[in-house]
Parts: structure tokens; sequence; C-alpha cells
């Protein structure tokens, strides 16, 4: 259990440190766009400064309102994957666990069921179950009539079919890991094709703080792209390491209960 625990900690511990660079990344910025930077020389009158207006500072802008007005409908997009792509980690943590493919009670009570010899007892036990060691005792219990050797291929034939729908869960973080710079490809070109739109047409006199705006843009969203393709690519090796862990100790566990049924099956119907 502890090893199991200690597992989990160290698989979500990039997607942390990353989260834990993005707060740093806004921390650093917030001084930026938060506020504007004071006058060198203050050199109007008193008189001065109260008749005219014109020069009074913008009103500051926090870090999180500047982030979505530049992020636009491209960062609204990638905001609803990551809702997305976490909520399918927090389930596949929860779904892919010894505990879930083959339970401890199930193996404790057909390993009793075996001792007795109650062989219905042991199939209507592994029907009950939905997981993935009942399925497999299903279908060898029903190929044991063929002999041990058919009812091994079809086990096997069964551990393929549940390793494949197991990798067809963690195959949609694969395609969030190659989409999320894609997403982020398509706000660099918006953002660069919005700055060289001002510069061409902005005549002689350009205005710095739209050109960097449009850059700014292109920027934040390729690293909003980047942000969420880094961890789903670990992520989707992690848990296909996974699931080859889990379905081949499922599989090897299976296997040796329909040796001892057949074992025990054919001690009992061999005449003394």
């Amino acid at each position: 259990m502890l090893r199991n625990s200690c597992r989990g900690v160290f698989a979500i511990a990039p997607w942390l440190v990353l989260m834990g660079m993005l707060a740093l990344a806004g921390t650093g910025l917030s001084p930026v766009f938060g506020q504007e930077e004071e006058p060198a020389t203050t050199t109007k009158a008193p008189a001065d400064d109260a008749g005219d207006t014109s020069d009074t500072p913008a009103e500051s802008q926090s870090m999180l309102m500047w982030l979505i007005e530049t992020s636009g409908l491209i960062g609204a997009i990638i905001l609803v994957i990551s809702i997305f792509f976490v909520h399918r980690v927090v389930t596949l943590f929860l779904e892919f666990r010894p505990e879930i493919v083959a339970p401890p009670d199930l193996l404790e009570q057909i390993e009793g069921l075996l001792a007795k010899r109650d062989y219905n007892g042991v199939y209507q036990a592994a029907k009950k179950s939905e997981s993935s060691l009942g399925q497999l005792l299903i279908t060898g219990m029903t190929a044991m009539s063929s002999g041990l050797g058919e009812a091994r291929e079809a086990m096997d034939r069964t551990g393929e079919a549940i390793t494949v729908h197991m990798e067809k869960r963690i195959s949609l973080l694969a395609v969030i890991g190659s989409l999320g710079p894609m997403i982020g490809l398509l706000g660099t070109l918006k953002g660069m094709i919005a700055a060289f739109s001002v510069i061409a047409t902005s005549g002689t006199q350009i205005k710095p703080s739209e050109v960097a705006g449009a850059i700014s843009e292109a920027l934040v969203l390729t690293f909003e792209g980047v942000a969420i393709s880094v961890p789903a690519i670990y992520l989707f090796a992690m848990f296909k390491d996974r699931v080859a862990t889990l379905t081949v100790d499922v599989q090897n566990l299976s296997d040796e209960l329909i040796r001892k049924m057949h074992a025990a099956a054919h001690a009992k119907t061999t005449p003394t």
C-alpha cells in the first residue's frame, strides 16, 4: 500500500512542479502588468497637475485579467482541454490499481472455494465481479472442458482484449500531448499576424504597445499549449507502463488459479 502511494506521488510530481512554475511565473510577471512605472521626474507645478488630467496613469490591470484577455478564444479551448485532462488523469489513477484489477477479497474468496472444491461457487464469484481477474477466470473455466491448453489460450485472448481496452482509455492522453502544441502554434500564428498587421498599417509611426500586445499573445498561447503537452506525454508513458504491468500480473494470477483448478479436478477424478 505504501509502495503504491509513493508511486502515485512520484507520478503527479511533474504536474505539481509545472503548476508551481506557472504560479511563480505569474508572481514574477504581476508587478509588470499590475502597476505603472513611476515617472522619472515630476517637474510640473502643483497647479499644473491639478489642471491637467491628460497624464493621469491608467488603471492597473491584474495578471489574471491580462492573461484572460490575452488568451482569448484559443486560451479558452486550452482551458477546457486542461480540465478534461485533469479529470481523465484522476480517473485513471483511481481505476488502474492492482486492487481494482484483481480485488484481494475476490482472490481470498476464490482460494477458499478452491480449498472446498466448490468450482460452481468459484464461477459464480468470478461472474459477479467486474474485475479483469473475474473475466479471465470465467473465460478459463468455460474453456476448461476442452483441456488446460485451450483454457490458457482463451485466457490469453481475453487478456489481450483487456489490454487493448485499457490502452484505449489512455490514448486520449497521447492525443492531448500532440494536440496542445498545435493549438499553441495556432495562437502563435494569430499573434504574429496581428503584430505584423500593426506594423504594416501604422505608416511611419509604429505603436510599440500594440505590437508588444500581439507578440505577447503569441508567446502566451504557445506557453499554454506546451504546458499542457508536457505532463500529458509523461503521464501517457507512465500509464502505458502501468497497463502492461497490471495485465501481465493479472494474467499470471489467473493462469495460476486455473492450473490449481485443473490439478484439483484431475486429482479428484483420477482412480486410486
